[in-house]
């Protein structure tokens, strides 16, 4: 499992080649670093590998750790994150981490130095990088990327090395670039943890006459950490566009990042801007129950189900939709920055959802209602629409017959699977059943995270091609453009969709962003004058994102769109 031949053999070869002086840096190292101990815990358990091995270390030391369950709350149960830690041990605190972030989520890994590569049984849970033998190579950093890449959790210990004793109290020494670099090329959110602890005087009165010679006494150290208990303090998340639009230096940035988490062990206010982390996946057995407790509308091609769910008190559906759009709408730049996406309006909606009975997930859901029953009962103010539109049932004649759409979102993981077309296939199955609605209005948005200018693009598109004979104004918070009209009309011929789509997607595509999904997929589903866009708004409660006030007129359906969608559904 971890021999002193082998370190020397792979890393200082050259000492092998001084016969007695090999023989006699063996001894001490082989003492000095425990290795008869490393012998006879490898042959107790040969067996164990990867986590229950760490589980298994950690309870030969009887080495454990506190964490509040709040400070648990915010470690993300899925997707990209770079967590960043101190080092106060260099030893078991490393373990104690990646077991706490293990019980959340099995997909983590920590990158670790070239020695603790040398204990085989860490090895499915490491990324090497070259600390004691020179730089890391391109396929260290290669394989860091790729665990990022494939939206797994990544433990960092910026300073690469232990804790010392320095004049406010035990801390790091300098860290290192990697964890920045590593996380924007990514665009990762960094979470950040802090671990409480500390080695022996002796160690840090060593570090100070001769650090080389401290950093041998660590395998010693952990020895002395029996039967000891360390507290850990997990920060909130800190999101990409916190730490990506800071005006600073990359020196200043990691500067900032390390003082916000010393306040977090001690209990002060933290620095960067942060969000809550997003809430934990309900059982699946509690959903599936639930679920199905829903009206089925149809089963899609490849055995989804498309149910409709009535809001009860207490649902795991509901929170199980709050928690997948807060997920999906950040993935995109948007959310609410809550644990999960939920508003008062949830309650009395109906949920249309698309169901995976194979994985038990909801893939993705819309909520509706009937616009004109809720007006009636709770006027214009009960619509969700109404808090971002001025809506008044005089002049808004669609309301009394039209069923209002919003919320939808498609769960990353399904992503380019035909989800939102099968959630439209559900819609086109409740306007058979429900055949007096004849409009659909909602808002639909355009995320924050589209450069500006794109933006402007898409708003003066659909303006120009989907506005109302009648220019009203409805939004309560106006978006406004910050160049001359002159500028973006010179772009588009006005008197040619065709041409002028064509050129929409040609200029956002050079500023590297493509038209959303819903904008094209409503636009598409009638024939001229059968949609339009009354007007744009920012919604500061969801990132500042862009909705755009749509109606469609359900009479005014393509035929091959109303053949598709209700007449000849794949819905089985």
């Amino acid at each position: 499992m971890f021999s002193i031949d082998q370190v020397i053999a792979e890393h200082y070869p050259a000492l092998n080649k001084r016969k007695y002086t090999s023989s006699l840096v063996k001894w001490l190292l082989k003492r000095a670093l425990h290795e008869q101990a490393f012998i006879d815990f490898a042959d107790e358990y040969p067996h164990l590998k990867g986590i229950e091995f760490v589980e298994q270390a950690l309870e030969y030391f009887s080495f454990s750790y506190t964490v509040s369950d709040r400070d648990r709350e915010n470690i993300p149960p899925t997707g990209k994150v770079v967590i960043i830690a101190n080092h106060p041990i260099g030893s078991l605190d490393g373990l104690a981490l990646l077991k706490l972030i293990h019980e959340v989520r099995s997909d983590v890994k920590v990158v670790a130095n070239d020695l603790l590569m040398s204990v085989e049984p860490l090895q499915p849970l490491l990324l090497p990088v070259r600390v004691l033998t020179g730089s890391s190579t391109k396929e260290h950093i290669r394989r860091i990327n790729h665990s990022l890449d494939n939206e797994e959790a990544v433990i960092m210990f910026p300073s690469g090395e232990v804790s010392r004793l320095r004049l406010d109290g035990i801390r790091d020494g300098i860290w290192h670039q990697g964890f920045l670099k590593m996380a924007e090329r990514v665009k990762a959110p960094i979470l950040p943890v802090h671990i409480g602890g500390h080695n022996s005087p002796s160690f840090y009165l060593a570090s100070l006459v001769a650090k080389p010679l401290s950093t041998l006494m660590l395998v010693g150290q952990m020895f002395n950490q029996r039967e000891k208990q360390i507290s850990i303090k997990i920060g909130s998340i800190i999101p990409y566009d916190s730490y990506h639009r800071l005006q600073i230096r990359n020196k200043e940035k990691i500067e900032l990042f390390k003082r916000h988490l010393y306040r977090i062990g001690a209990g002060k206010s933290e620095l960067l801007a942060t969000e809550k982390a997003i809430a934990r996946p309900e059982r699946k057995t509690d959903l599936k129950k639930a679920v199905c407790e829903g009206t089925m509308l149809g089963r899609t091609p490849d055995g989804k189900a498309i149910y409709l769910f009535e809001t009860v008190q207490s649902s795991p559906v509901l929170r199980e939709i709050g928690r997948l759009r807060e997920l999906s709408f950040r993935a995109v730049g948007e959310g609410t920055g809550r644990r999960r996406d939920l508003d008062h309006f949830d309650h009395y909606y109906q949920h249309l959802i698309l169901w995976d009975e194979d994985d038990l997930e909801i893939a993705g859901a819309y909520r509706f209602v009937d616009a004109g029953k809720v007006v009636a009962d709770k006027g214009v103010e009960g619509l969700y629409t109404g808090s971002l539109f001025k809506l008044e049932a005089n002049r808004s004649g669609f309301l009394e017959n039209g069923l209002e759409l919003g919320r939808s979102f498609v769960q990353p993981c399904y992503w380019g699977k035909r989800s939102l077309d099968y959630l439209w296939y559900g819609i086109g199955a409740y306007l058979v059943n429900n055949s007096r609605f004849r409009y659909l209005f909602g808002p639909v948005s355009i995320s924050n995270a589209q450069p500006g200018m794109a933006k402007e693009l898409l708003i003066y598109f659909y303006k120009l091609y989907f506005s109302p004979d009648s220019r009203l104004s409805y939004s309560r918070n106006p978006f406004s453009f910050s160049q001359p009209m002159t500028a973006l009309e010179k772009e588009f011929c006005g008197t040619d969709y065709k041409a002028d789509f064509k050129k929409l997607k040609s200029l956002l595509a050079n500023l590297g962003t493509t038209i959303p999904p819903l904008y094209k997929q409503y636009t598409e589903l009638c024939e001229p004058g059968g949609v339009v866009f009354l007007d744009f708004n920012i919604d500061p409660a969801f990132n500042d994102c862009v909705d755009g006030l749509v109606i469609v007129d359900t009479k005014k359906l393509k035929e091959m769109k109303r053949k598709r969608y209700m007449d000849e559904t794949i819905l089985v």
